[in-house]
């Protein structure tokens, strides 16, 4: 490797040290908060990205001034916290989606065992189960009145079918409200991640125009 070659990687590589170091003392010193770049909440809290109309304004109405790169990185650092509840609630969406006919078939069976033990005939309900993967064995019911749930955590508790409806139709309620939360607020963080990459897109040509304005000026000041 060259000399000079060298002398410019180590040139590169002090100009970003101090690019680092400046862009580090402007974080601290702004007043570029979180509350800054976001504009109130949904009903369940989430955060609403305040949308930049004017980069300009929006950049001088810091003390001191923002630069791009701050902006980009406050921005940046939102996109990456929504992208990461993303996840967590299309994960939780999937699990409610599972869990919700799960509970249904369980209502379903407990009122339909209601309704048998309401009948004159005492004869036990013969049915089928599902014993393993598409391996079924037959079963005979006695109308006892008691049913056992599983409640999760290997925890099976015994109710009687009333108890066991009400129980569940509790549960199914309470589901099926958190899935459309959990869906709602899916939505709009999506909208919100949109919201923070067009902003983070325009401030970055913002950026560029102000550069290339910067470097027209101090042209025309050295031919003049």
């Amino acid at each position: 490797m060259s000399s000079s070659s060298t002398t410019t990687d180590n040139d590169d590589t002090r100009t970003q040290d101090h690019d680092l170091q400046a862009l580090t003392k402007e974080a601290e010193n702004t007043s570029l908060k979180l509350e800054s770049i976001t504009d109130g909440a949904n009903e369940h809290g989430v955060p609403k990205v305040k949308f930049v109309e004017d980069i300009d304004v929006f950049a001088k109405s810091f003390d001191p001034p923002a630069s791009a790169e701050l902006m980009i990185g406050a921005y940046s650092d939102l996109f990456g916290k929504f992208k990461t509840y993303e996840g967590s609630l299309v994960q939780k969406k999937k699990t409610f989606q599972v869990k919700i006919p799960e509970i249904e078939k369980s209502f379903k069976l407990v009122s339909f065992l209601k309704s048998k033990q309401e009948d004159d005939d005492d004869k036990p309900l013969t049915t089928r189960y599902n014993l393993a993967d598409m391996v079924f064995a037959k079963a005979d019911i006695s109308k006892s009145g008691v049913v056992h749930l599983w409640l999760g955590a290997n925890v099976m508790l015994e109710y009687k079918y009333d108890e066991a409806i009400e129980l569940l139709s509790t549960k199914l309620e309470k589901a099926k409200k958190d899935l459309l939360e959990i869906s709602d607020n899916l939505s709009f963080v999506r909208n919100q991640i949109s919201t923070s990459e067009v902003n983070i897109s325009r401030i970055c040509n913002w950026d560029v125009r102000n550069k290339r304005k910067e470097r027209l000026e101090a042209d025309a000041s050295k031919n003049s």
